[in-house]
């Protein structure tokens, strides 16, 4: 028997002792998201979670099932304060940073490493079965976090939120697909930098260097070609614990977001023609220059198409500036711009929506298939080039034309794009067809528990043998 995460444990852990897990994820919602569907999911089967994160990112996560409530506990870190010009007072998730202070993050980030190891020392003294850790699970930032865990001979799991099919560049194996302006900025990912004076590539392999084994955020039916190279790429075992889609009733509350337009669009969505409208969303990091913003939204004119937009301002913009002259005016009554907190999966699952213009982060693109939505694909930075190239490799969409060399666009590209997804024509019927296959795979629940089973089932033999 299994459950999800909500229900009751599972019979297959009911004969042994319930662990205590330790989840530390990095301090991004893409992140700390998933990490929490995850730690509910080990809640659902009876063990114990010590979830930790910042003050404000717990309290900015959606609330517990109160029947989970109990095991979960949420173990709350101050992030230490920086004096360096750039890094805004409060600023605790990649959601507060600006695009170019990243670094500092990181940096404050670092600053956590005693005390958390001061959280483990104390666990640790509970003693074994009083609720010392069974083990720590922690992101590929958190090398400081693995090596705690190795000195008290806790045992520690790596999570990446990724596909299998993209780790090769993150193992340094460029993708030869990858655009130039990509490249370069993956080359970055090894060059130590300025603040924190180490790179993220060298934070993933110290951090792997003290892993038991690695779970990735996703499952052997959506990548059979993929997972099984990694545990020689890695040397390490690799274990997928399902790509954790949220509830497709659309009712959790998004998280990091205070206030919103919400309460608008529904009976905006309801008045529109079934599957015309494109949802165009491009998370709440590294948003687009003004610039580029304003290309976007006369693409979306010129496409001529029904649009729903969740914008994030940029930074140090006038609202008024935003959007070009007289956009909203021209485009009103079959265009909607929401400034604010939209409900994403609510919108996503809504029978209006034809298509989804993202940016091509993991958590986006399973929301998007959750529900079968054909991509229109404008990757922006990290990992989601790589995620927009599995995706247009499985005909599920198509990419935003780019300058080789700066990434940049222009309006007939975004109108091209949106046209080739949108318009009734073949290329659309595939690409709807190859998004509906995919849903039957992320939309699967018995496939995803199954994940969840066997995630846990790796913790539980080797703590208990």
């Amino acid at each position: 028997m299994t459950t999800g995460a909500d229900g009751a444990g599972s019979s297959s852990t009911s004969s042994r002792r319930r662990m205590h897990v330790v989840i530390f994820q990095w301090l991004a919602f893409g992140h700390l998201l998933p990490g929490l569907e995850l730690a509910q999911r080990l809640a659902s089967r009876g063990h114990r979670v010590s979830f930790v994160s910042t003050p404000r990112n717990l309290a900015r996560l959606p609330p517990l099932p109160p029947a989970l409530a109990p095991r979960v506990d949420l173990v709350a870190l101050p992030l230490p304060r920086l004096e360096e010009d750039g890094f805004p007072d409060g600023a605790e998730s990649t959601n507060d940073v600006p695009f170019g202070a990243f670094e500092l993050h990181r940096k404050a980030f670092d600053g956590l490493a005693a005390p958390f190891a001061a959280f483990l020392d104390a666990a640790c003294a509970q003693g074994v079965g009083n609720g010392r850790p069974d083990w720590v699970v922690l992101d590929n930032f958190h090398h400081w976090a693995a090596a705690a865990a190795v000195d008290r001979k806790v045992p520690c799991a790596m999570l990446l939120h990724l596909p299998a099919s993209i780790l090769a560049v993150i193992a340094g194996q460029s993708a030869a697909t990858a655009p130039r302006f990509e490249s370069e900025r993956n080359r970055a990912i090894y060059i130590p930098e300025g603040a924190s004076g180490i790179s993220i590539g060298q934070r993933f392999s110290l951090a792997l260097q003290c892993c038991d084994f690695i779970g990735m955020r996703t499952c052997a039916e959506f990548e059979p070609e993929a997972l099984p190279h990694l545990p020689t790429l890695f040397g390490k075992p690799v274990v997928p614990f399902g790509l954790l889609p949220p509830s497709p009733d659309g009712s959790r509350r998004a998280a990091g977001k205070d206030g919103g337009d919400g309460d608008a669009i529904t009976p905006w969505l309801d008045a529109q023609p079934p599957g015309t409208v494109v949802y165009v969303a491009l998370g709440s990091e590294a948003p687009l220059s003004v610039e580029l913003v304003h290309e976007l939204a006369l693409g979306l004119e010129l496409a001529g198409v029904p649009f729903l937009w969740a914008l994030r301002k940029p930074a140090g913009v006038a609202e008024a500036d935003v959007l070009p002259a007289g956009f909203e005016e021209r485009t009103r009554g079959r265009g909607l711009v929401a400034m604010g907190w939209v409900p994403q999966i609510g919108i996503l699952a809504h029978g209006a929506v034809g298509a989804f213009l993202t940016h091509c982060g993991w958590s986006s693109t399973i929301e998007g298939l959750l529900f079968g939505r054909p991509l229109i694909m404008l990757p922006i930075h990290g990992d989601q080039g790589s995620n927009a190239r599995l995706m247009e490799g499985r005909k599920v969409g198509v990419q935003v034309a780019r300058d080789e060399d700066d990434g940049s666009f222009d309006r007939h590209a975004v109108a091209r794009a949106v046209r080739a997804v949108v318009s009734e024509d073949e290329s659309r019927r595939v690409f709807v067809e190859n998004a509906k296959k995919l849903q039957g795979i992320v939309a699967d629940r018995t496939c995803q528990e199954r994940c969840v089973d066997e995630f846990v089932e790796r913790l539980s033999s080797s703590c208990f043998g």
